[in-house]
């Protein structure tokens, strides 16, 4: 097993600053979203039952697309709203690529499996981004040889290595089947694409052979082109 640092002059790039920036404002988007729907929610006096996914009802299938809209209500959106900041910071900054499969995936794929698998009830809000992002983040992180990553799964199982309380029927008002779904997809994609998305690196003295740089394909299109 080697280990591959990531070059300094990547990390405080121009690039890198601006995908960083990026990454920060669509994540604050999102996240301002949310709590813009559930003031209107509290405002209008709305309810936010059929936007969630009932299981194994037609009326239900609309909860795939909206149920990570909504929450019910300050509680719920306030815990998930520290962790989607976080996670969808890392996930947009460092996996460029992977989160063009990544996030339609957990949005889409929880919400089908609750539909066909889950207790009856509703089940609403972005938990299981979070679970998916969680496991994604953390699973890339460890098996992928640039710095970055790794950090940032290390910092994500310390802040949120509790949650795998989630997953478990052990809280009955509590969508385990949401969290353990969108856990399992964002393990399998984050396998499935670990080579999705390239690092500049360099290999250190002691791993012998040249100093290697590895660029991303937009970076090495760039150079052949000057």
């Amino acid at each position: 097993m080697d280990y591959r640092a990531t070059t300094p002059d990547h990390a405080s790039s121009p690039r890198a600053r601006a995908a960083f920036r990026l990454a920060v404002r669509l994540t604050l988007a999102f996240v301002a979203l949310l709590w813009a729907l559930l003031a209107l929610d509290a405002i209008l006096g709305l309810d936010a039952t059929p936007f969630g996914v009932r299981p194994r009802t037609v009326e239900g299938l609309a909860g795939l697309l909206f149920a990570p809209l909504f929450h019910t209500g300050f509680e719920h959106l306030l815990q998930n709203t520290p962790p989607l900041v976080v996670l969808g910071i890392a996930m947009l900054y460092l996996y460029p690529q992977a989160c063009r499969i990544v996030l339609p995936a957990i949005w889409l794929g929880p919400g089908l499996a609750v539909w066909l698998f889950a207790r009856g009830g509703v089940h609403l809000g972005a938990s299981g981004l979070v679970y998916g992002l969680i496991a994604y983040v953390l699973t890339a992180g460890l098996i992928r040889r640039d710095r970055r990553a790794l950090a940032a799964a290390l910092a994500v199982a310390f802040l949120y290595g509790a949650a795998v309380w989630g997953v478990l029927p052990i809280r009955a008002r509590t969508s385990w089947e949401t969290h353990l779904a969108a856990a399992l997809i964002g393990f399998v994609l984050a396998l499935a694409l670990r080579r999705r998305d390239a690092v500049p690196t360099v290999r250190y003295d002691w791993e012998g052979g040249d100093d290697v740089v590895d660029l991303d394909p937009i970076e090495e299109h760039e150079r052949t082109l000057h």
